[in-house]
């Protein structure tokens, strides 16, 4: 009879972990031939089946006795896994943290120190574990690069206490004095793996590379908002010298260019912003500041030209690249802030500025264009907002909506380049005539809010206005003539609907006139149904009127 390895032996163990190992290494190398195929859905697909393969894996592990043996590889699987469920949920979860927590237990369980799990917090799990970290040498690469793990995620959290006395247990050779995390960060010497350790996705030197990257960046952030100069431009100058990919490089070099303005260097600011465009000219937070810079050095045309092109760079929609499969600095940045000075705003307010700046230094004609391209984003971001409140049935919203867009449609008062027929821009629409329709445009749409609301009465003030504004509006004359009808002002209507039918008959004087493309997308919705349909129907109401 062949001999067999009873199950639980020391021998089932080792074949087991080789087993696993070689598990281990293959899911890592599946993961790495995932991030080499871009945005794909084989990418997603494989990146998926490596993640739940390490959640096999460590489930397997975790089912063993807690030993020096199996931690070293369970701790190294626990570290893949993480690293590759954060990068591709582009953030850390708090069953992340649950994983790091019965890692750190397993530790203790080996030195039969379970009251410490009961008695402790996380943070209270770590100081446990790195005291008795010095009788398990075998275990101290995955140690640290677990720490390294529990550090990004309490960086991106903003728990910076409990990071800070991290590091200080980690760096317990160096003092423990100190309570700069930048220090403390570039003292910290992860522990080499030996040759023959498990594969790792990003190994702890990578990682300290990233937490050392991404905090510099976020201080000097933070210290140029709050106006300390020279301690933004040391900790930016040591953001722009560690593992930066190009996205965040670029903001890098934006914020040490508002720095050195500050600072009175004009001349280095530019370097870093002609730096930051180098390659790409439709980033928006260094085409901003290069504004302001050349603002402050009075050339007025350069800093028109920058305006000009972060209009345009954030009217273009940018196609993320794939992010790595890594813990990247940018995974451990914050959000977006609107106090930031590398926060460019948007498309409309990027073009009231452009249009502001043009008025304000004598280029009228300019400023003219750009305040009306302006009204016409404005209206046009209102719309949506003159459609889905009224199937809310909110209509006041929406009323509310086409009101702030009317006081700001009846304060502009553009200028064309030259007078006369020869004035008209290249669609053959003047200026005048444009405003002239978005305001008939933003009247029509608040009285058919009035009209969807039940107050015919208002909506006939809207119309007649609209009428007013804009005489040639066909759509502003249809939906008078049917709240008239409404109203039953016969008098009233039948005067209108005359006046309709003679006009179409007649050819249209400004036929030829090709809208554009904003205006026609502003106007599309406000038509009513077949014009001639309507006056068909008032014909026949007005003949049975007078048979009876």
């Amino acid at each position: 009879m062949a001999h067999r390895t009873p199950p639980g032996s020391s021998a089932s163990h080792a074949s087991c972990l080789d087993l696993w190992r070689e598990k281990n290494d293959q899911l890592v190398q599946q993961a790495k031939v995932a991030q080499d195929s871009g945005l794909s859905p084989r990418r997603q697909q494989l990146a998926q089946d490596a993640l739940e393969g390490l959640r096999g894996l460590l489930h397997s592990l975790q089912g063993l006795p807690a030993a020096v043996s199996v931690l070293r590889l369970e701790l190294t699987v626990i570290c893949n896994f993480i690293t590759l469920r954060a990068s591709l949920a582009q953030g850390f979860t708090e069953d992340l943290v649950q994983d790091i927590q019965q890692g750190l237990e397993r530790v203790l369980e080996t030195q039969e120190q379970l009251k410490a799990r009961l008695e402790h917090g996380l943070r209270g799990l770590w100081d446990s574990v790195l005291h008795v970290s010095s009788l398990l040498p075998e275990l101290l690469p995955a140690l640290h690069h677990l720490a390294g793990l529990q550090a990004a995620l309490w960086l991106s959290t903003d728990r910076l206490g409990d990071l800070t006395l991290l590091l200080q247990t980690l760096n317990v050779s160096q003092s423990r004095a100190s309570e700069d995390l930048l220090l403390l960060l570039k003292t910290w010497r992860p522990p080499a793996e030996e040759s023959d350790a498990p594969l790792t996705l990003q190994d702890a030197q990578n990682l300290r590379g990233v937490l050392l990257t991404a905090f510099a960046y976020r201080q000097g952030l933070q210290e140029l908002i709050t106006g300390n100069l020279p301690r933004a431009l040391s900790s930016l100058h040591e953001a722009a010298s560690g593992l930066c990919p190009r996205p965040v490089l670029v903001q890098v070099y934006t914020a040490l260019g508002t720095c050195l303005r500050k600072m009175g260097s004009p001349q280095r600011a530019l370097l870093y912003l002609v730096a930051a465009l180098k390659g790409e000219s439709t980033w928006g937070p260094p085409l901003l500041e290069a504004s302001r810079l050349y603002r402050q050095l009075e050339n007025t045309a350069a800093e028109i030209e920058c305006l000009e092109l972060l209009v345009e760079a954030l009217r273009v929609a940018h196609i993320p690249e794939a992010p790595q499969l890594l813990i990247e600095v940018e995974l451990l940045l914050p959000r977006p802030d609107p106090a930031s000075p590398l926060h460019c705003g948007t498309q409309s307010q990027a073009k009231y500025l452009l249009a502001s700046r043009c008025l304000q230094t004598g280029r009228a004609e300019n400023a003219a264009e750009h305040y009306l391209d302006l009204l016409a984003l404005l209206l046009d971001g209102s719309e949506p907002k003159g459609h889905a409140r009224v199937q809310l049935g909110a209509e006041k919203e929406a009323i509310s909506e086409f009101s702030r867009c009317l006081e700001l449609l009846f304060q502009a008062t553009p200028t064309d380049k030259e007078q006369g027929p020869a004035s008209s821009c290249e669609q053959g629409c003047t200026s005048d005539v444009a405003l002239q329709q978005l305001r008939a445009a933003a009247l029509i749409s608040r009285g058919l809010e009035w009209v969807a609301s039940g107050q015919d009465t208002k909506a006939l003030q809207d119309f007649l206005l609209s009428v007013q504004v804009c005489p040639g509006n066909q759509d502003a004359s249809f939906h008078l003539l049917q709240t008239l009808r409404r109203l039953d002002r016969r008098d009233e209507a039948t005067a209108l609907w005359r006046r309709l039918e003679a006009q179409t008959e007649l050819p249209q004087e400004n036929a030829a006139w090709s809208l554009p493309l904003y205006l026609e997308t502003c106007l599309g919705w406000i038509h009513p149904p077949d014009h001639e349909t309507l006056l068909e129907e008032f014909r026949t109401s007005l003949l049975e009127t007078c048979d009876l």
